[in-house]
């Protein structure tokens, strides 16, 4: 068996996951959370896939969920080993060839898969400017996981990397050009392995060369983004230098007039702290309706809701906007795939973002739509434009380009 270990770490937590890749199947998965408090919660899954000729169910999913202080990435690692040393799978039995990890910005310096190095470390590390929330964490996930692993290549796998091929058209501000150059103020991208997985299956699904394509893809989780993908390369993307540019997300408020920013600063006195944690955790559909997942406001809105349903119809033009915006830059569209939590559960937001489509052919299957579970086609048999449900798989992804590297 080829196993790989996928690392996802953040600035509180540490999520894992083994995967054998001669299956492409996941053995367990783990997530250790508030790291560096006085508790922390500890739970970890074992997946098994039944052999042929097993009857049903084909998962066999055994968790185990714990309480007990987890005070840094050293000590999470350490955690993590005792689980599959207590719960299994064994790494003894099943030892990972190599470490994936899912580092947030990969900046212009980084635009594949690459084998982390000292080097490589101090440069995730420096890149850590534009990042701030995310790339500190990823840094210290890395260290304790070659502490943990020291014996195996580790790889960094970039959410921005998928997105190196915007042409400059799609990612440069239209600011002076100097200082942006000074200060690597340029559009990035985010979701790039999300997007680049859930293209690639969408083509395999339709039985069609992926550079014959062209895609728009909605990552619609708590985090929320689009990108429109032109033979298997993305051309255009919602999120920015930051992932806070785009679409309106849980907590985050998408595009917003910069003015807007300076008035609060001048009227409401407020600083850039302030503005900061105005954008990132009290804006979007937490600020309009004070929930932050779309199940509350759909609920809400059913109920009736005048903030509920303000915020759902604001989510749902700025979907229009980008998808309408983006068949434009494509020229055309063929597939649009939704993925991520939203994008795979909530029925109203695929259909609503779009209604107003129909000019172009597109059509939705209600009994399609309605459906739930694994990769589907939603549209209608007469529709001109393919539109798909297809669950994401980030995990399976950083390992295969990880495996794909050592």
């Amino acid at each position: 068996m080829t196993a790989v270990l996928v690392i996802n770490s953040g600035s509180s937590s540490l999520k894992y996951s083994l995967l054998d890749m001669d299956r492409e199947t996941e053995l367990a998965s783990g997530l250790i959370e508030r790291i560096g408090q006085s508790t922390g919660i500890v739970s970890h899954t074992i997946r098994r896939t039944a052999e042929p000729g097993e009857p049903a169910p084909t998962m066999l999913d055994a968790t185990t969920k714990t309480e007990r202080p987890v005070a840094d990435h050293d000590v999470a690692f350490a955690v993590m080993l005792e689980q599959f040393a207590e719960h299994g799978p064994s790494l003894a039995e099943h030892p990972p060839v190599a470490v994936g990890h899912r580092v947030v910005h990969g900046g212009a310096r980084f635009f594949e898969p690459t084998v982390i190095t000292p080097l490589v470390e101090i440069n995730i590390e420096d890149l850590a400017v534009l990042a701030p929330l995310h790339n500190p964490a990823n840094v210290a996930g890395i260290r304790s996981a070659r502490k943990a692993f020291p014996a195996v290549p580790h790889v960094a796998v970039f959410d921005t990397a998928f997105h190196q091929t915007l042409p400059p058209a799609a990612y440069t501000y239209a600011i002076d050009a100097e200082l942006a150059h000074a200060h690597r103020v340029r559009r990035y991208g985010f979701h790039g392995t999300s997007h680049k997985y859930v293209s690639e299956q969408a083509a395999a699904f339709l039985d069609r060369d992926l550079a014959d394509l062209r895609q728009i893809v909605f990552h619609l989780g708590n985090g929320a983004s689009v990108t429109a993908i032109r033979g298997g390369e993305s051309v255009e993307t919602s999120m920015g230098l930051t992932p806070l540019e785009g679409l309106v997300m849980g907590t985050r408020s998408g595009d917003i007039d910069a003015a807007a920013l300076l008035h609060l600063a001048r009227r409401a006195g407020m600083g850039t702290s302030d503005l900061d944690t105005l954008l990132n955790k009290r804006s979007g559909l937490l600020g309009l309706a004070g929930h932050s997942d779309m199940r509350d406001i759909l609920a809400g809105r059913e109920a009736g809701e005048d903030a509920a349903t303000l915020a759902y119809d604001v989510y749902i033009h700025r979907l229009r906007a980008y998808a309408g915006a983006y068949i434009a830059q494509l020229g055309g569209v063929d597939v649009i795939s939704f993925t991520a939590g939203v994008g795979e559960n909530a029925a109203p937001v695929r259909a609503d973002a779009l209604s107003t489509l129909r000019f172009l052919g597109l059509r939705i299957d209600p009994e399609r739509n309605a459906q739930r579970g694994g990769i589907r086609r939603i549209s209608a048999d007469d529709s001109t434009v393919e539109v798909l449900v297809v669950p994401t798989d980030e995990e399976l992804e950083i390992a295969r380009q990880t495996l794909a590297v050592v």
